[in-house]
């Protein structure tokens, strides 16, 4: 199957600016009657993962992942697996390591290629022996942990996993570093840093033997994060390697089960090597939506009791595929 040409996202007439429909999102989204209960798994080298859980006694579950610096509890994964609750699925929003308010027990982070935590995480879900499909959806770095892993996995996905979903990805690492060092996108580099600095501030508190940057200086760019954080601390040779080897696009024609991908045009967060139209009409099983607004992890809307168009969307193109 081609890609997909039309969307039928209604942006609101005042969020027709990018930069509104993401902010608005990220700010006044707020997600009530949603409790989780929190699981938390020991991983193979000794670090753990929590996770999640909203479940109402179905027999499908939806896994849903976070973007950069994000948790399970951002408002797009609790809208998702509420809205999915809804509808008669069960949820489960995993954290990245580090990502759940407790400071991981390894060196090892999170990253845009953390496909070995996703698998594992699936294979634990797998052994519950309670559910008859599993889906995975993604947010931004969580869509691209999704779509990387799907691609990597080709005919050897288990056979649970059903479909993938994943919403404002940069599946281009390097060119999308590029565009979010831009003018327009500093308010966002500058949460995204304060952040990601400070747990590496605590990572070196908590292994004095790990050097925490070569200048003693916290970074300016995502470029000098993952040059002197994300590549030697996850096996990467440098920057470069770790770009090249995260990176779902070189995978999106390995995808072998039916995967939704929606980055809006007007995402200020992406570069065009994140639009894989061509990819997507070679793949049959990769529908790619492009909506002319969204903004990046937008998508609001006003007319569906507090969803969003990622879980109306998600829920559509699952139960259609």
């Amino acid at each position: 199957m081609p890609r997909v040409s039309n969307t039928n996202y209604q942006v609101p007439p005042f969020l027709k600016n990018p930069h509104l429909n993401t902010l608005y999102a990220a700010i006044f989204r707020k997600v009530t009657d949603l409790h989780y209960q929190r699981q938390r798994v020991e991983t193979p080298d000794g670090d753990f993962l929590d996770l999640d859980w909203s479940s109402i006694g179905a027999d499908r579950l939806i896994l849903v992942l976070h973007g950069l610096e994000g948790s399970a509890n951002r408002p797009y994964v609790r809208g998702m697996i509420k809205y999915f609750n809804q509808h008669g699925w069960d949820g489960v929003g995993m954290n990245f390591r580090g990502c759940s308010g407790v400071l991981n027990r390894k060196i090892p982070t999170y990253h845009m290629g953390s496909t070995g935590d996703l698998a594992f995480v699936v294979e634990q879900i797998q052994a519950l022996d309670r559910y008859r499909e599993v889906v995975i959806a993604g947010f931004s770095l969580g869509g691209n942990v999704v779509l990387r892993y799907l691609g990597e996995q080709g005919q050897h996905l288990p056979k649970i996993v059903g479909k993938g979903v994943a919403f404002s990805v940069p599946c281009d690492i390097k060119s999308s570093n590029e565009e979010i060092n831009k003018w327009y996108n500093a308010l966002y580099l500058d949460r995204f840093l304060k952040s990601m600095n400070k747990k590496m501030e605590a990572k070196a508190a908590s292994f004095p033997a790990f050097n925490a940057s070569p200048f003693g200086r916290r970074a300016r760019s995502f470029n000098e994060f993952d040059e002197w954080f994300t590549a030697p601390m996850n096996g990467f040779k440098n920057a470069v390697d770790y770009w090249t080897k995260a990176a779902s696009l070189p995978v999106l024609s390995q995808i072998n089960v039916p995967t939704l991908l929606i980055n809006a045009k007007d995402d200020t967060f992406l570069a065009e090597n994140c639009y894989p139209y061509e990819l997507a009409a070679e793949n049959r099983h990769l529908y790619f939506e492009c909506p002319p607004h969204g903004g990046h992890v937008g998508f609001v809307e006003f007319k569906t009791k507090g969803a969003y168009y990622t879980d109306r969307r998600a829920l559509e193109f699952i139960s259609r595929s």
